[in-house]
């Protein structure tokens, strides 16, 4: 007879969240929509109240309802700040938990970053060009005095091209990720020169949008990140500061 490891009985506020959510995905409750109160769901589920306001707390977190005092939740749409945060404390754990993550964060950032200025490069309207020269020189000005703010200016930047794309998920995906590599390894990157080095990388990859050049945006950015990436890394640390 074989051993097996013992099931695990699920906590009842999880069969609460999966019913609401097939609930919610199949249309039953749409945005805008007030779920049932507490008291209804008790009664439809068979469960007590911890369960109940558990399973509401958890959608909550996901950004899918919205829970009001002395209301009944409501379905809300999911906005690029709920899954910049979902994302982002996703990733905080694993780079937490293992350092080596760091090598699949890099390479998952150039696969993004290089498919979202490909895709921006066909996208580009004249309002978005105007905003990455706005970016970019404001840079400059930054890179000349208060140099503490330009992480936050070079993020901007890639945040921008991101948007053009018009995938929330894009925007969300790049913002997470750059906070993640700011998190864990900020006194790698800010090196004496560097911003001067970051504007003419993103100069390129700026005139290749503008100029709707898709092959040489994915080419730009990828000259940008591999140079970028190798700051990332404990080892580089001496090389980065000569």
């Amino acid at each position: 007879m074989t051993v097996s490891d013992p099931i695990n009985r699920r906590k009842l506020y999880h069969e609460v969240v999966d019913r609401l959510l097939s609930r919610i995905q199949s249309g039953e409750f749409k945005v805008g929509d007030r779920l049932p109160s507490e008291r209804v769901l008790m009664d439809e589920f068979g469960v007590g109240r911890p369960a109940v306001r558990e399973a509401l707390m958890a959608i909550e977190t996901m950004g899918i309802i919205e829970i009001t005092h002395g209301e009944r939740a409501r379905v809300i749409e999911p906005s690029s700040k709920t899954i910049i945060d979902q994302v982002a404390d996703v990733g905080h754990h694993l780079l937490a938990g293992s350092p080596a993550n760091l090598e699949y964060l890099k390479e998952a950032r150039m696969f993004f970053e290089v498919g979202m200025a490909r895709l921006a490069a066909e996208k580009a309207t004249p309002g978005d060009i105007a905003r990455l020269k706005a970016i970019l020189d404001e840079q400059k000005v930054i890179a000349a005095g208060e140099r503490r703010l330009f992480p936050g200016k070079d993020m901007e930047f890639h945040r921008a091209v991101a948007e053009i794309t018009g995938n929330p998920i894009y925007s969300a995906v790049s913002q997470a990720v750059f906070e993640w590599l700011e998190r864990f390894h900020e006194a790698l990157v800010h090196t004496p020169g560097a911003e001067r080095v970051t504007i003419a990388e993103h100069r390129k990859i700026y005139e290749c949008i503008a100029r709707h050049d898709v092959d040489g945006a994915g080419n730009a950015v990828i000259a940008h990140l591999t140079r970028a990436n190798r700051l990332y890394h404990p080892r580089q640390r001496a090389k980065a500061r000569r």
